[in-house]
C-alpha cells in the first residue's frame, strides 16, 4: 500500500520545481502530478516499510543461523580430521 502522504509530498516537490509560469498555465498541475505519481507508483512491485523491515529481520536471523551452522560444520570436520587424519 502506497503512503498517500509521501505521494502528496513528492507531488508538492515536483510542483515547486516547475517554473511559476508553467504552473499557472496548466490549471491544477499539482493534482495531475499527484495522480500521475500514484498511477505510476501503483504499477510498481513495492512493499511497505513494515514489510521490508520484517523481511530484513528474517534475513538477519537466517544469516545468523547459517553462520552458526558453518561454524558447527567446521568444528565437526576438525574433529573428524583429528580422529582419522585429513585424508579420511
Amino acid at each position: 500500500m502506497l503512503d498517500i502522504r509521501a505521494i502528496d509530498e513528492l507531488a508538492r516537490r515536483v510542483h515547486e520545481a516547475i517554473p511559476p509560469g508553467l504552473r499557472e498555465a496548466g490549471g491544477d498541475v499539482r493534482q495531475h502530478i499527484r495522480a500521475s505519481l500514484q498511477a505510476g507508483l501503483g504499477k510498481l512491485d513495492l512493499v511497505t516499510r513494515e514489510e521490508f523491515d520484517v523481511q530484513r529481520a528474517v534475513l538477519l536471523r537466517t544469516r545468523e543461523k547459517l553462520e552458526l551452522l558453518e561454524r558447527m560444520v567446521e568444528l565437526l570436520e576438525a574433529r573428524i580430521d583429528a580422529r582419522h587424519g585429513p585424508s579420511h
